[in-house]
């Protein structure tokens, strides 16, 4: 079973991933109503190609298995935020709340806390208040990603809100954790990205291309994600001692912005062919997933959330060639909130492996998200969604099935260890969890596995 697309849609798509400088071969034919285009495929092509790509990768075809048991691994954190891992298996965390924790053969500790980061605050485990806001919003301590040549390179990088209430900012800084004081190592790489009690973004990640991406959020204020003098609504790229690299696109603006339109991305990982993919809350529902192309504009809050019939959507993304649609917008009455994510290559759990599993906060699930190129056979529904509207995006057709619903609560991350093993935290003490959340033991770490 393959997805039939709007011809005059998929020619467009066909020129914008050309510009893009993104677009790998495609078959001849042509372009009438009669005779759909062929579909393009999306290709790494950054300035740092690595040796292990594999850009012959191939979409599970069969749904994913729904049982997984959930290992519990530390209990009683506050806010867990993002974990990132080193090549030895070191594990390294943020809590909301301030912390930069180690965790390591089964032991934790602290490592350092940001000195000007705010004082965001939780609620206690096993509470049964539901304030929606705590102290800081949904600011505070949140991304961490540890040096892709560590050990050697022993910094750990940090995205946090600095400041107070009446003036803050959000900033990535780096921390030498081999030092007897690494607080007093602290380099701030990036400054002045906008910060505010909602849409603070917050994920960073290494890519394939040993570059930092940063996911910015636009801080409340819709107009930053089109303006290319804010760091606002952004994905920036910059090197690990915090220059540009050359190959970033010229926008006419900061030349660290990779895309822009963005509303509050919290979630990137690659594809084992070294494409970016990223997960963004949307507008009352409405959330997505992004193919991320250099340069491109993903229409916040110009065009992206405008129409709810797909008929709509379709004539408004035909008006906006410059804009890219997304992979998955679940539309006005399904809500993900998507946060951070991983395309999962591991083996500890089989039918994960080729997937983008996807961390859900007020949906208190995983998303298992297929991305099937062209041609390509599709998995089954068996319950889940497929989002294949002929407005979307069609480099990849995406099949999400829901996973451990309501069984840890509002999942805030899901990462993956060196050695293959599916890693998860929890955000149950925010204020904004529901139901039998936050339980006594909140909030956890926890390792999933095949019943």
């Amino acid at each position: 079973m393959t997805r039939e697309r709007h011809p005059s849609l998929s020619r467009r798509h066909f020129l914008a991933l050309a510009g893009a400088g993104v677009l790998a071969g495609c078959q001849t034919g042509s372009d009438t109503s009669e005779t759909p285009t062929p579909q393009p495929t999306v290709k790494d092509e950054y300035d740092h190609p690595t040796p292990d790509a594999d850009p012959s990768w191939e979409a599970p075809t069969t749904a994913p298995e729904t049982d997984i048991q959930v290992e519990t691994l530390i209990e009683n954190l506050e806010i867990p935020w993002d974990i990132s891992f080193t090549g030895t298996g070191e594990l390294y965390m943020t809590e909301r709340t301030g912390r930069v924790l180690r965790f390591d053969s089964g032991e934790i500790s602290e490592v350092v806390r940001p000195a000007d980061a705010i004082d965001a605050g939780s609620i206690a485990p096993g509470s049964d208040e539901e304030p929606w806001w705590v102290t800081g919003g949904e600011g505070g301590t949140l991304g961490i990603a540890v040096h892709p040549e560590f050990p050697d390179e022993q910094w750990v990088y940090v995205y946090y809100t600095a400041g107070d209430e009446d003036d803050k900012e959000n900033r990535v800084a780096r921390f030498d954790v081999g030092a007897n004081d690494p607080a007093s190592t602290e380099e701030v790489l990036v400054d002045g990205i906008p910060a505010a009690n909602i849409h603070n973004g917050g994920r960073i990640r290494f890519g394939p291309d040993r570059n930092l991406w940063i996911c910015c959020g636009d801080a409340g204020e819709g107009a930053n994600a089109q303006d290319l003098s804010s760091l606002g609504g952004k994905v920036l790229r910059i090197s690990p001692d915090g220059k540009t690299p050359s190959s970033n696109p010229e926008l006419g603006g900061d030349r660290r912005i990779f895309t822009y339109g963005h509303r509050n991305p919290q979630g990137i990982d690659w594809l084992p062919s070294g494409v970016p993919i990223a997960s963004e809350h949307g507008p009352t529902n409405r959330d997505e997933v992004n193919v991320l192309l250099p340069g491109r504009n993903y229409g916040w809050d110009e065009v992206r959330g405008v129409a709810d019939d797909p008929s709509d959507a379709f004539d408004t993304y035909a008006e906006h060639e410059d804009v890219t649609p997304p992979l998955v917008n679940t539309g006005p009455d399904t809500g993900w909130a998507p946060t951070g994510a991983t395309f999962y290559t591991g083996d500890a759990l089989p039918s994960l492996r080729n997937r983008f599993i996807v961390g859900g906060l007020i949906s208190q699930s995983l998303w298992a998200v297929t991305l099937s190129p062209p041609e390509s056979d599709l998995p089954p529904l068996a319950g889940g969604t497929r989002y294949g509207a002929e407005w979307t995006h069609d480099a990849y057709t995406a099949t999400a099935h829901r996973l451990l619903h309501d069984e840890i609560g509002r999942v805030r991350h899901v990462a993956q260890s060196p050695t293959g093993e599916l890693y998860a935290i929890t955000s149950n003490r925010d204020g904004r969890a529901k139901g039998q959340f936050p339980r006594a033991s909140d909030d956890v770490l926890v390792r999933l596995t095949t019943v």
